[in-house]
């Protein structure tokens, strides 16, 4: 985790929509270096392409690791904007989708590829940290004392 926890009881700011991404792949096959390097290597590209571009619409991130799966977590402030990332002739997805299907098809099921999309409406999501530091929604739009929005989980959904 980045940062020092903050104390006391904590929201994310923010009361709009909010897109959540997650997006990730499985190695099938270890030996198959060749279907899978190149897949996990090209998301770190695109995520400091995004990070770098605030008009880019990501507000956020995480990784997420595991021993077979890689998967990155998140946030967007529309779907419009993430779908036009996606559709960037001149960003790095596209080339790199490009090159994935082309893979793919070579080395059949020796890496897998998934992502998922959830548009959140505002006043459908809620959150509290407690004694932490600015983790998840709270790192990507900022954190605010719990009575700003309400003290209990209720009163933030109804916000």
């Amino acid at each position: 985790m980045r940062g020092k926890p903050v104390q006391g009881r904590m929201t994310a700011d923010g009361t709009g929509e909010v897109v959540v991404f997650l997006i990730g792949m499985r190695v099938n096959s270890w030996r198959a270096v060749r279907s899978w390097l190149p897949v996990f290597r090209v998301m770190p590209r695109m995520i400091k392409e995004l990070a770098g571009d605030r008009e880019s619409g990501m507000l956020g991130y995480r990784l997420l690791p595991g021993l077979r799966h890689f998967a990155v977590l998140q946030y967007w402030e529309s779907a419009e904007k993430l779908l036009d990332y996606a559709a960037d002739r001149d960003g790095e997805h596209r080339p790199a989708w490009a090159a994935f299907n082309r893979r793919a098809r070579q080395g059949r099921d020796k890496v897998g590829f998934w992502h998922e999309t959830f548009v959140v409406p505002a006043g459908s999501s809620e959150s509290i940290y407690i004694n932490m530091p600015a983790y998840g929604l709270g790192e990507a739009r900022g954190m605010v004392p719990v009575g700003r929005r309400g003290e209990r989980a209720a009163d933030r959904l109804a916000a």
